[in-house]
């Protein structure tokens, strides 16, 4: 199991909430373009006519606190069902079915204005959807007086229909990293339910919800993940979608999402090395670690940088999940301060057994130091962190789902069975090795957590599918909104959606990180957004940039990354002049030295 199977999600950090008459349809198809779409009524046929029982909702997957929680039970017209879904949508009478987790609330004032339905998706692959109904009518109210929202566990996922993969009653000798992959992809296609966790058959889902709900359009929030989900639902329902809103894009123009998998990892060096790290140097008064970003990235890489066990565990639970929220960075910085602070006055630990105790020796520190920002996200952080250290600690057999994880030898893995499944990956180990050694040279800062995940499952799952092409004659307009600095969908990918994408019109945020944009609360973001999903009009301009908000402590917003072109673009380089010299410093601190595995620093000759 990889430290970065919790934070490579591409999903929203967490669900949070922040602080006229009907117009002409801009996007609607003709006749004669819906009835080239897929008819899912007629494909699902007596399913068409199941009774929905409607009655409460159970939300287990929401954790950011009981008063969050108690307020998406307590909006309007909220409530849950399950519905039947052909098992598989290119045979749906073969007389198999599973379930999907639907919710719905009732939020739209008919009198102001109601614009239908819109089905909200977090991203994942693999996000429980349920609660994301009721999440944006508070999130948005501007919207919600407008639309009833709609959230879905897709199939997979929650409280939906699963499909576990099996282990094998008894597990091979696992020698190399390739061995335990192919163990992984064999498991999965053990289940026959396998085949048909996969966007395509989620998008048909989408369709076959509008119909069941008797709409005859939907619009959608997508955000990450749900980005490349409603481009799939875009694509194939072109008539069907109102509006629809792509939030921190994945690269929809690819033919599948390893691109999008591609430029997580240098994305992250960058926003460490061009804001985490200068934020850190404005505020010295604080964390102590000097005025220079380069000065304190020696530091940093001097202490052992993320080549130790220390720091991983401490860059994978606060360091990234902060670099998805902005709003986190205070303890982000901490993070950083406190694993430089303890190489230079804890004793080094020798063994697995002792980087726990310098471990919760750490978080003891940090806890205690009256500057956390955020308690309960240190302390989830501390929990998380206690509970996967045994296991990257351990050799290739102990990242095997056991006990808890793999109940009966059966183990989750819905975000590899969709994004491995949405189009074909590279099948040759040697290619992702050399980009592994790419990665040790130009993203020093992530690649050593890298270091069991370099190979990923999709190398050995083989695919036909494929996301239909997009026919600028019937695609709908669709508006796309993006960070600059957004380290789990980075900005080139994003981008590239944009221009691909007929009609689509794109919103960036300079300087802003975040995963996850809308509701940004600037006008200049926001507005745009409530223009299109309320009126149907789209900026007159193809791309917008906005201002970021300040970082956390600060009142003014300091230039980061790229700068804004003519047109409105954000001119970004994924290795930045600054990202150079810190890769500079890396190498020629470890030239020819040899690297303690516990505390990543050289080993003296």
């Amino acid at each position: 199991m990889s430290l970065l199977t919790a934070t490579a999600l591409l999903a929203v950090p967490a669900l949070a909430v922040p602080a006229a008459g009907a117009p002409a349809d801009t996007n609607a198809g003709s006749s004669s373009s819906r009835a080239a779409e897929p008819d899912t009524a007629a494909l699902a046929g007596d399913l068409a006519k199941q009774t929905i029982t409607w009655g409460t909702c159970e939300f287990p997957s929401v954790t950011s606190g009981e008063e969050t929680l108690k307020r998406l039970l307590a909006t309007p017209g909220l409530a849950c069902a399950t519905v039947k879904v052909p098992r598989d949508w290119h045979n749906p009478r073969d007389g198999h079915t599973i379930d999907l987790r639907v919710s719905k609330t009732a939020t739209a004032d008919p009198g102001a204005g109601y614009q239908g339905i819109a089905l909200v998706n977090p991203g994942g692959p693999g996000g429980e959807g349920l609660p994301w109904g009721a999440a944006m009518a508070m999130r948005s109210p501007e919207l919600a007086k407008h639309y009833d929202f709609i959230g879905f566990d897709p199939r997979g996922v929650g409280q939906s229909t699963h499909a576990p993969c099996k282990l094998p009653a008894e597990i091979p000798v696992l020698k190399t990293e390739e061995d335990l992959q192919r163990l992984f992809a064999d498991s999965c296609r053990a289940n026959e339910l396998t085949k048909y966790i996969t966007t395509e058959q989620t998008a048909y889902d989408m369709d076959f919800i509008r119909v069941l709900l008797g709409e005859d359009r939907t619009s959608y929030v997508g955000y990450s993940y749900g980005t490349w989900l409603g481009t799939w639902y875009a694509a194939t329902f072109p008539s069907r979608v109102h509006r629809m809103l792509l939030d921190s894009s994945t690269d929809v123009a690819e033919k599948s999402l390893q691109r999008t998998w591609d430029l997580q990892a240098p994305s992250r060096d960058r926003a460490f090395q061009e804001q985490l790290l200068p934020y850190i140097a404005r505020h010295d008064d604080v964390y102590g670690l000097g005025t220079d970003p380069l000065e304190v990235r020696r530091k940093w890489e001097e202490a052992g940088g993320s080549r130790g066990i220390l720091a991983q565990i401490f860059t994978a639970w606060l360091i990234l999940p902060a670099m998805y929220d902005t709003t986190k960075y205070a303890d982000a910085a901490l993070a950083v301060e406190y694993v430089v602070k303890a190489a230079e006055q804890m004793p080094k630990p020798s063994s697995p057994a002792e980087a726990e105790t310098t471990v919760r020796a750490v978080f003891d520190d940090i806890l205690d130091s009256g500057k956390v920002s955020d308690r309960a996200f240190v302390e989830e952080a501390r929990s998380n962190a206690l509970t996967v250290l045994p296991k990257i600690t351990g050799t290739l057999a102990d990242r095997v789902p056991t006990g808890t994880d793999a109940s009966n030898g059966e183990f989750d893995a819905t975000f590899d069975l969709i994004r491995c499944q949405d189009g074909q990956w590279n099948q040759d180990p040697a290619y992702w090795k050399a980009q592994q050694e790419k990665l040790d040279r130009e993203a020093p800062f992530i690649a050593p957590l890298m270091k069991d995940s370099w190979l990923p499952m999709c190398a050995f799952v083989k695919t036909d599918n494929r996301m239909p092409k997009v026919d600028p004659r019937t695609f709908p307009k669709v508006m796309v909104l993006q960070d600059e600095l957004d380290i789990a969908t980075a900005y080139e990918g994003a981008l590239d959606s944009a221009r691909r994408l007929p009609g689509a019109k794109m919103i960036s945020v300079d300087n802003e990180g975040s995963h996850g944009v809308f509701p940004y609360t600037t006008t200049c973001v926001d507005n745009p957004v409530f223009d299109y999903f309320l009126t149907g009009a789209m900026p007159q301009d193809k791309y917008t940039a906005c201002q970021a908000l300040p970082l956390p402590g600060e009142d003014e917003v300091y230039e980061a990354g790229g700068s804004v072109g003519k047109k409105g673009t954000i001119k970004i380089r994924m290795v930045t002049r600054d990202v150079r010299l810190a890769n500079k410093l890396v190498r020629d601190l470890l030239r020819g030295q040899v690297i303690d595995p516990i505390t990543g620093r050289p080993i003296p000759q």
